[in-house]
């Protein structure tokens, strides 16, 4: 007995996801295009909490990084055509910045996660960030009260910590993020 042809979803190329209404939240993993949903409060209220974070870090010591929030294209792949939109980024090498997106991995990427598709962060996006060269991605779980710190450049895949943890950003020499504190604040 064969199994049934399953029907092969149809890859974009760059054109046609640059072509795509900028209403439409989508990403891109090899070729196949997959709609976001819209972000929660909290997720929100975290997004603007740690960017401000990091970009006041980077402000202040004169780091010449940069740090963007989604929606934001980074192009981690022309063939196959893979676009994501990290909830928050830093980026360290401006020449990877073309006027429209970042093109390469960025130095270091937060994930929010999202209940309706937690994998995409655990698993998904965890596979695509390490492989493309991503130094150190962090998955804040707001529902857990977690944030999976993900250093790739000493080979250390993953360390959990609660939100009453006080975590070191590996990529920076100083900077340490205390999420009890963004959870007092944000009464999560």
């Amino acid at each position: 007995m064969t199994p049934a042809l399953q029907p092969q979803a149809e890859t974009i190329t760059l054109e046609q996801y640059e072509a795509l209404p900028e209403s439409r939240r989508a990403e891109v993993f090899d070729g196949i295009v997959y709609d976001m949903a819209s972000p929660s409060q909290i997720h929100q209220a975290l997004s603007m909490e740690l960017s401000n974070i990091l970009y006041n870090y980077m402000k202040n010591k004169m780091i010449p990084c940069q740090v963007f929030c989604a929606p934001f294209d980074v192009k981690l792949s022309d063939r196959p055509l893979t676009i994501v939109q990290p909830d928050i980024m830093v980026i360290c090498d401006r020449d990877k910045l073309d006027g429209k997106r970042c093109n390469g991995a960025p130095d270091f990427i937060i994930e929010i996660v999202s209940p309706a598709s937690p994998a995409d962060d655990y698993i998904r996006k965890l596979y695509y960030y390490k492989n493309a060269g991503v130094r150190e991605y962090w998955i804040v779980d707001p529902r857990r009260k977690t944030v999976t710190v993900n250093y790739f450049e000493t080979g250390r895949i993953s360390v959990q910590y609660s939100f009453d943890s006080t975590i070191r950003v590996n990529i920076c020499d100083d900077l340490y993020i205390s999420f009890s504190d963004i959870a007092e604040l944000l009464n999560i």
